[in-house]
């Protein structure tokens, strides 16, 4: 027998050693070509082959085997490193399929000898089904994190955030990659805050319940600082001897807002029932003395004291002057209605107005349309404008620009939800517009109240505009203010329009019914607002015109949509926003990075550049409150 031989009997014998010692393995010995030579009993047990009918098979084709990489390269890796392991997909005899941990071992061959392959299989099916549930049960919860109309957020038991839903994300401004890992106070702002971990302490050592189970309104803070209303539910679950917390957020803020305003004109409606009553009394009062004095005038004697007299005449006339304001806040004063045009009625006292300013200050009168006409007391009319016009001389000590605007507006049903006090209807807009030094927003919610003034004492009695939201109302409209501080005051009386009264206007109706449809378009359209109802209706609206819409809060957001965003065919920017970029500020900055975006603004003053903006050369604008017709025409007026 020659070396050569006892050498590779020497090898085959140990692998028959082997095979005999692991026979209960998954074991398969075969060459570099993938021939079985050794195939143990507990491979037969796992494919369903037996030995007789493995052994000289190649495995690759026997078990259908599906590889990670390419057999080349594995057998590649096998020469060059002594060994491969990986998963891999293999086929029973049954037709079954198995997924399979391997790994491959070179058997050095002696000189001349063949080189073989032990490979080791390991049956990972039930490992490999119980990942594929769980991966499928994660894309099942991350699916409903990305679409569950709520925020959710998800702690455990120290207040460590696990998961964050993409209406989380949305709604508190941070990515859930930024929050996962954090403590959930970090959403919170002071005193909740720092004392949100003893909740939590309090609650797993004495069971106290402040929320878990309940649901209460709480105040959340987002990433930029601001904070907010919101209705916060907690459920409580027990994984593996440890508590999470779940956590449902709606946020309140929109609501909030609404009732804000319903409580406002609840409170105008008590207070202007309570004034009117004490002014009809006062002025019985009043009509008692100045008629006593009128008598004792006629029998006075001693004229040392008619001076004494005149000034308790003049007193009472002061006095009969307030009352009268309070009864117009109050609704309650005698009015004298007659069909007039506005443009010529406010045009007619121009002159009186302009007077009454002094130089220092630029007016003008601006009538839109030649069917401005409403049922209205002239005078009333002229006192409310009188009123108005001094507060805006008030409000620009330095001088400054002040508009009156007559247009014919049309009130729709999306603007009166965004306004509980609005009637829906066609209406004469009378907008008073100064650039004075504006109001905060504690004294916008105050200003029609009557007695509440900012001026000095003795400077004014703080029923000028209280007269002005009476007198309104009285005649069946409503008046509306618009301030920013540093931007100057707009003041809007809706008087409700009178149609014509001649026949030809009936044989219009019905022409003016069958006027065409609003038109539409598919472009995409970039909507910038910072009050959300108001975005919202704009939305809506473009959105049954059929277009793409993009919304953004504030300018700054704005310009991080247009980057995600390459196809945006106009920017509908509102002009005055809160953030540090005003819309004039946000379309010269688009206008340079996207010259072919459109522009159209919109704003609650009368003009743009009474806002302080001086806009002719930046875009078109839409004076709100717009109609969905309104907007969509001059969006194909720009986009075409």
């Amino acid at each position: 027998m020659s070396s050569k031989n006892a050498v590779d009997m020497s090898t085959e014998s140990k692998l028959d050693d082997i095979v005999h010692l692991l026979d209960g393995v998954n074991l398969i010995v075969h060459d570099f070509d993938g021939v079985i030579v050794r195939w143990t009993d507990g491979c037969e047990a796992l494919y369903g082959w037996s030995r007789t009918e493995a052994v000289g098979k190649v495995v690759h084709d026997l078990l259908s085997t599906q590889f990670p990489t390419p057999l080349k390269d594995i057998r590649e890796a096998v020469r060059r490193e002594g060994a491969w392991e990986g998963e891999v997909v293999h086929r029973a005899k049954d037709g079954r399929a198995l997924f399979v941990a391997t790994r491959w071992a070179l058997v050095s061959p002696a000189a001349g000898g063949t080189t073989l392959i032990i490979q080791t299989n390991n049956d990972v099916s039930d490992m490999k089904r119980a990942q594929d549930d769980l991966a499928e049960r994660e894309a099942h919860l991350r699916s409903i994190l990305d679409t569950v109309p709520e925020s959710m957020i998800v702690i455990d038991e120290v207040g460590t955030i696990s998961s964050f839903s993409a209406a989380a994300e949305k709604l508190f401004g941070y990515t859930a990659a930024e929050v996962c890992g954090k403590n959930v106070k970090m959403l919170m702002p002071q005193p909740d805050r720092d004392a949100h971990d003893g909740y939590i302490s309090r609650y797993l050592t004495t069971g106290e319940r402040r929320i878990i189970g309940y649901g209460r309104v709480v105040t959340g803070r987002r990433k930029d600082g601001s904070v907010f209303p919101m209705e916060l539910s907690v459920g409580e679950a027990v994984t593996k001897g440890k508590r999470i917390f779940t956590g449902f957020i709606r946020d309140l803020t929109s609501r909030h807002k609404i009732e804000e305003e319903l409580r406002q004109a609840q409170k105008m409606e008590a207070i202007g029932q309570l004034t009117g009553g004490l002014a009809h009394d006062f002025n019985n009062l009043l009509t008692v003395i100045s008629g006593n004095l009128e008598m004792i005038e006629g029998k006075l004697q001693d004229e040392r004291l008619r001076p004494l007299l005149r000034e308790a005449q003049d007193a009472a006339e002061d006095g009969a002057k307030l009352t009268g304001q309070l009864l117009a806040f109050g609704r309650r004063q005698p009015l004298n209605p007659k069909l007039a045009d506005i443009g010529q009625l406010v045009s007619g006292f121009s002159d009186l107005l302009r007077r009454t300013l002094g130089e220092a200050i630029e007016f003008r009168t601006v009538v839109s349309g030649a069917a401005n006409r409403a049922l209205v007391d002239a005078s009333q009319l002229q006192n409310a404008l009188l009123n108005l016009v001094l507060n805006s001389r008030d409000a620009m000590p330095r001088g400054g620009r002040l508009s009156i605007e007559i247009s014919r507006v049309q009130l729709d049903v999306d603007y009166a939800q965004m306004y509980p006090q609005v009637r829906t209807g066609d209406f004469v807009l009378i907008a008073v517009t100064d650039t004075g030094q504006g109001m905060s927003a504690d004294i916008k919610q105050r200003a029609f109240e009557p007695f509440f003034t900012t001026k000095s004492v003795g400077s004014g009695t703080g029923l000028g505009l209280s007269m002005v939201y009476g007198f309104a109302k009285q005649s069946g409209g409503h008046v509306q203010l618009y301030s920013e501080i540093g931007q100057g005051t707009s003041v809007r009386i809706f008087l409700p329009a009178v149609q014509r009264e001649d026949a030809e206007a009936g044989d219009r109706q019905p022409e003016e019914r069958a006027q065409p449809g609003i038109p539409g378009g598919s472009e995409k359209i970039l909507v910038v607002e910072d009050d959300p109802r108001v975005r919202r209706v704009a939305v809506s609206r473009l959105v049954d015109a059929g277009y793409q819409v993009v919304e953004a809060a504030n300018g700054k957001d704005a310009l991080d949509r247009l980057d995600e965003n390459p196809d945006v065919a106009l920017l509908f920017t509102d002009i005055v926003m809160p953030g540090g970029m005003t819309g004039d500020e946000l379309a010269n900055t688009v206008r340079a990075l996207r010259p072919e975006v459109k522009i159209l603004f919109t704003s609650g003053y009368a003009e743009p550049t009474i806002a302080g903006r001086e806009l002719a050369h930046s875009g078109s604008w839409l004076k709100k409150p717009y109609t969905a017709r309104e907007l969509a025409e001059r969006l194909r007026e720009l986009l075409d």
